[in-house]
């Protein structure tokens, strides 16, 4: 299963319709690949509070179609990183990531649950999920988290409850926390035993310089493939039946009191 992360630089100096374009043709040229997933707020920036009201769309709004017309044509499953979601004029507005079908069609959406900004920024401009969201492919079973979500793993221990084999988590994450990036992908894959692809972006939103450095790990936690600071695709080929072999071979997982 080949999958392709797209490390997207946003500036701010690019108009949104320019950003949604430009990302439109990244994914058409992941033909080949199986899955290839964005990351978080790609389209406005993830640390732009100004405009996750100004900038919000529905699930049926242009960046939906732009990504919908894009998986259609590469023919790939795309995640298609998460928007600014506003359902109903003057509603609230959520972090929600989309997952589209390589026909281009909507499969399932999946609000972020911990919004991050300690009563500021997206946690008091967002309204939080509740769903723990999980997508079947035909090779694997995807779990969904966005960014800060990471840092929470009893909701990726629900994910993997739920049927996940390969954890998604786009991300909008700093790079002065950079290290906590690298770490948490790691323990997330290690302690589920599964895959972990987390996808952030480059450049900076904001004034706040972007960690850069997607990575994908094995369920073992190695790191398969990891990008730099700059904008970049970065592709890894997984082999789905790993997971099963790793929990079989160390089943750690049957071995869980708490939670249960």
């Amino acid at each position: 299963m080949r999958v392709s992360l797209i490390q997207l630089a946003v500036d701010p100096a690019e108009p949104v319709a320019a950003r949604r374009a430009r990302a439109a043709r990244l994914v058409r040229e992941q033909r080949g690949s199986d899955l290839v997933v964005l990351p978080e707020l790609w389209h406005i920036g993830a640390f732009a509070y100004e405009s996750f009201t100004r900038d919000a769309e529905t699930v049926e709004g242009p960046t939906a179609r732009a990504m919908a017309e894009a998986a259609r044509d590469a023919g790939v499953w795309l995640h298609a990183g998460s928007i600014a979601e506003r359902p109903e004029p003057g509603g609230p507005v959520f972090n929600t990531s989309l997952v589209l079908s390589p026909a281009g069609e909507l499969v399932r959406t999946y609000r972020k649950i911990h919004r991050f900004g300690f009563d500021r920024g997206e946690a008091v401009l967002m309204s939080a999920g509740t769903e723990i969201v999980t997508v079947d492919l035909p090779a694997t079973t995807l779990g969904l988290a966005t960014c800060y979500d990471l840092r929470f793993p009893e909701l990726f221990r629900a994910l993997v409850d739920e049927g996940a084999t390969t954890l998604v988590v786009p991300a909008g994450w700093p790079e002065r926390r950079r290290e906590h990036w690298s770490l948490l992908a790691r323990a997330r894959a290690v302690e589920n035993q599964s895959y972990v692809l987390a996808c952030g972006t480059a450049g900076t939103h904001a004034g706040v310089r972007q960690a850069g450095h997607s990575v994908v790990v094995d369920p073992w936690g190695t790191v398969l493939a990891e990008a730099g600071p700059d904008e970049e695709v970065l592709t890894a080929e997984l082999d789905p039946a790993e997971v099963a072999k790793v929990r079989e071979e160390f089943p750690a997982l049957k071995d869980r009191v708490l939670g249960r």
